[in-house]
């Protein structure tokens, strides 16, 4: 179940006029959905084949079977993706076996040497992501875990624990497929990793984790068979409250199982619009805790924030004792009455509810903001698939890495 109020607490700033300026844009750009260069998003055999799903749910038992600890290796796309469903899905202090441990994300010597310590001397089956085989954080990453294994287990056992996602054809990790035979997975070569979650990159950890693939599909196929126009719609109020001075969009949330999906959409919208000067910057508020800090700014701050809150409408029961409050509905009372309080402020709310938290309803809204960031892109006349800034850093990093030399 989906639905949006982009209208209530945004009336001050959006109408049936405005919203209608854009009617030709979007004609233009549906038309590329669905005729044209943007065709394969709304079809999920682009993200992953009917035998490719077959295959990561066979593997995906074997690694359950086996291993203590799934080490993912991958940054960026790579793993945020995957890291957003697992987190949204899973019980808070019930850590499931195998535990998903995500790893080479960064470079801090502290983070090391505590995860390499700690799968030390547990079954360790891993998974190296990486499209080029050549990012130097899922480098560094998979070689360090990768000689802990080696003290560990044969190169018969290697080869049933090392499984590599990566280009079809090319690459550093495809020749090392080639050469081990290890079991590997593809890397789509026309999903960027920000969009790949629906992939073998996402799908796999999430299906190692215990979740079903299938039902998350379903949800991104709901969301294109009844969401797509929302999904532009959304495109279009946040491109409007854009134009007048909101440069700043907080995706704000009740439940804090989402919080890693909020982080997927921050990476999902800056990386996808932040160039040419353009673009919101994406943060994100967990309520109520942030009513209580950036709260306050939201309310009596610099009119440059707009929020789009994910609602849970069914989170389970629980009456306070002798106040007999039903917690649900008064933390779904608090996402209209903050909406309301903060757009009396001058910082206006989309709100979008989904029923409950489950792998229909994750997929569902993967899919609708996926839509609606390309969608977005081009309202703002830029590419929405690549990611120039990102590649910057790397080049200063690699002059530098000569000094190891």
């Amino acid at each position: 179940m989906f639905k949006v109020d982009f209208e209530k607490y945004n009336s001050n700033y959006i109408n049936d006029e405005k919203i209608n300026k854009y009617d030709e844009k979007l004609l233009n750009i549906k038309k590329e959905f669905t005729n044209g260069s943007l065709n394969q998003w709304i079809n999920t055999n682009t993200y992953i084949s009917n035998e490719e799903l077959n295959s990561i749910k066979e593997v995906a038992k074997r690694v359950r079977e086996m291993a203590d600890v799934f080490v993912v290796i991958g940054i960026g796309g790579s793993y945020m993706g995957a890291k957003a469903v697992i987190s949204a899905l899973s019980p808070k202090y019930d850590i499931n076996r195998p535990e998903i441990v995500f790893f080479g994300i960064n470079m801090n010597p502290t983070d090391y040497n505590e995860t390499l310590n700690y799968i030390k001397d547990k079954d360790i089956v891993v998974n190296v992501i990486s499209k080029s085989g050549t990012t130097l954080e899922p480098s560094i990453a998979f070689e360090s875990v990768l000689s802990i294994m080696k003290d560990k287990y044969n190169e018969e056992e290697l080869k049933n624990r090392i499984i590599i996602t990566t280009d079809r054809e090319k690459g550093t990790l495809r020749e090392l497929v080639n050469e081990k035979g290890y079991t590997s997975f593809v890397v789509p070569s026309n999903v960027g990793g920000r969009y790949s979650v629906l992939t073998p990159v996402g799908m796999l950890p999430i299906a190692v984790a215990g979740f079903d693939i299938d039902k998350l599909l379903l949800g991104a196929k709901k969301a294109i068979d009844e969401d797509f126009d929302t999904a532009m719609k959304y495109a279009v109020i946040r491109d409007i409250l854009y134009n007048n001075g909101k440069n700043i969009e907080s995706f704000t949330i009740y439940n804090d199982k989402l919080f890693y999906f909020t982080e997927w959409l921050k990476q999902l919208f800056a990386e996808s619009h932040g160039k040419n000067n353009k673009g919101l910057l994406p943060i994100s508020n967990i309520n109520s805790r942030d009513l209580h800090s950036l709260g306050q700014f939201l309310q009596d701050g610099k009119d440059i924030i707009f929020e789009t809150v994910i609602g849970v409408e069914d989170e389970g029961e629980y009456i306070i004792p002798n106040l007999n409050y039903d917690l649900n509905r008064l933390n779904n009372m608090a996402v209209e009455d903050v909406a309301k309080a903060h757009s009396n402020g001058n910082t206006p709310s989309n709100i979008i509810w989904i029923n409950k938290i489950d792998e229909e309803s994750i997929g569902e809204l993967i899919q609708f903001f996926i839509l609606s960031c390309i969608t977005g892109g081009y309202l703002l006349e830029i590419n929405p698939f690549d990611q120039p800034g990102v590649e910057e850093y790397k080049k200063f990093i690699k002059e530098s890495l000569k000094e190891f030399n």
